[in-house]
């Protein structure tokens, strides 16, 4: 029963009209957001941030919460209508989705993702209920060097598992370290890289960061996407899938869900990765992996569920090691930190109220999903009709009026705008902008846990190797980082094998993926 009654002060807390209220908001936002491509929930918690000073903690982080498991089912609109996924981790679904709505079956689409959605979702709650505590517990014996640790394993499989090119992301990575690094040392007092700027001296704002890189780079590159948009939606029909359509699904929904949860709480991982992973899995697995691609309804229920169980299992480090797994989470650790709330082990026991009412505010959300997704589509259609040169305007201003209400200072709004144009650039060089981010969040984590390791084992290394919990993190971050050398070094000494393979192996590779 003492476990127990957190859990049910938490639905008390939820009930509270606020509350209540902030979670339906956060839910039609993220819906909004992913219908609007390209502008993704980190850049929207991003923008927003400056507006969840005024509420409780709670109410703050139900409401971002809200936008971002709400955008997962909100891009699969665009990717199902227009073949263009209005989030990255709804890429996977427009391979069947689309077709499906080109066979007039768009609402059969939307109909399975939506329920897979929900059903993913509801599990990773449920297992987000019952291994958080557990997690919590186990990190109370965490010290400076098992942050130590955990922060460089959390850096490097930031670069390592990142889509697009693991260079580009390492060197991403490293910026956000070397810019984690400005202002006063909080050891010492000496500045660091301020060029004797005093606004400077506290360091750069996390908010300005994310501002730029996720607000006004994202606004910039959405605006050249959008222009080259030319088709209109397809129209939607009926929107409730079969009984046929809800059998096939069943078995894909279940295995999406849990492959998800579980990817979701890998620093990395995320919803990107669990959709494309599910996807895979279930056209490996079925007997006539040619239907995939063409319409089938297996192909929009597997990702949909892993992609929303993943949202949601990736609060798991992050509320109770203050490890974000991905750049939306770092966002929302910005979040809580403005707050005044420290994620952690300790965040469970210390405020009880704010970690299950965050929790079983997602019980509740994803109802609401369920039941706005189907008739609010034909709103999301008509705004998907607005014009880019609309919007874009509107959003800017709101970010930049954001940036300056954080510290009243032109100087931060100066420093968003070079942001955006940082990550407009990174955009088109295919840089992502995720691994600085997060880089960026753990950079201050690693350094600080570092040297306060280094104080307390006198300047002695070999006791991050004996300490049981930083040894074994260690381990696994020495095989994440020699296991890339070691395949790339196997493929170069068999080079006969890909040069006597057939000549459709590479196509047949390629649609295996």
């Amino acid at each position: 029963m003492n476990f127990l009654q957190p859990v049910l002060d938490g639905f008390g807390v939820v009930a509270d009209p606020t509350n209540l209220l902030y979670c339906l908001l956060g839910v039609v936002i993220g819906m909004l957001v992913g219908v609007l491509p390209g502008l993704g929930p980190a850049a929207t918690i991003a923008i927003l941030l400056p507006l969840t000073y005024g509420v409780e903690p709670v109410t703050a982080i139900i409401l971002l919460a809200g936008i971002f498991y709400g955008a997962q089912y909100g891009g699969t609109i665009t990717s199902v209508l227009l073949r263009l996924p209005g989030e990255a981790s709804t890429v996977v679904t427009t391979f069947d989705g689309y077709a499906l709505a080109t066979q007039g079956r768009a609402g059969t689409a939307l109909g399975v993702a939506a329920i897979a959605s929900f059903v993913g979702g509801t599990v990773s709650i449920i297992g987000l209920s019952l291994l958080a505590p557990l997690v919590a517990g186990f990190a109370l014996d965490f010290g400076p060097p098992e942050y130590t640790a955990l922060a460089l394993v959390g850096i490097l499989l930031v670069a390592t598992i990142s889509s697009g090119s693991k260079l580009k992301a390492m060197i991403a990575a490293s910026v956000g370290l070397l810019l984690a690094t400005v202002g006063r040392d909080t050891f010492t007092g000496a500045e660091r890289f301020t060029f004797d700027n005093l606004a400077l001296a506290d360091g750069i704002s996390f908010v300005t960061v994310a501002m730029g890189l996720f607000g006004v780079g994202e606004i910039l590159a959405t605006m050249e996407e959008r222009h080259r948009l030319a088709q209109a939606p397809i129209a939607v029909e009926n929107v409730w899938p079969t009984r046929s359509d809800l059998k096939a699904s069943v078995a894909p929904v279940g295995r999406g869900s849990v492959l998800g949860f579980f990817l979701g709480i890998l620093p990395g991982g995320g919803a990107t990765i669990s959709s494309m992973a599910a996807y895979a899995m279930e056209k490996k697995r079925d007997k006539h992996p040619e239907r995939f691609g063409r319409g089938a309804v297996e192909g929009v229920a597997a990702p949909e569920s892993a992609n929303n169980a993943a949202a949601t299992s990736s609060f798991i480090p992050l509320l109770t090691l203050g490890i974000p797994a991905n750049a939306t989470m770092a966002v929302i650790f910005g979040a809580l930190l403005i707050q005044g709330v420290t994620p952690g082990p300790q965040l469970i026991n210390d405020d009880p109220e704010l970690f299950w009412g965050v929790v079983n505010s997602m019980y509740i959300g994803n109802l609401i999903l369920l039941i706005l997704a189907i008739p609010l589509v034909g709103l999301f259609v008509r705004i998907l009709r607005v014009r880019g040169a609309i919007l874009a305007p509107i959003t800017a201003l709101i970010t930049l009026l954001g940036a300056y209400t954080v510290r009243n200072s032109m100087f931060d709004v100066l420093l968003v705008v070079l942001f955006g144009a940082l990550g407009y650039l990174m955009k088109k060089f295919d840089f992502e902008p995720g691994p600085l981010v997060l880089a960026f969040v753990l950079g201050a984590l690693l350094e600080s846990n570092l040297r306060r390791s280094l104080l307390v084992l006198g300047g002695d290394l070999s006791g991050f190797v004996t300490r049981p919990i930083s040894g074994a993190l260690l381990a696994v971050f020495v095989l994440v980082a020699v296991l890339p050398i070691i395949r790339s070094a196997s493929r170069r000494r068999t080079p006969s094998t890909s040069s006597d393979a057939p000549a459709g192996a590479e196509d047949r590779a390629k649609e295996n993926v």
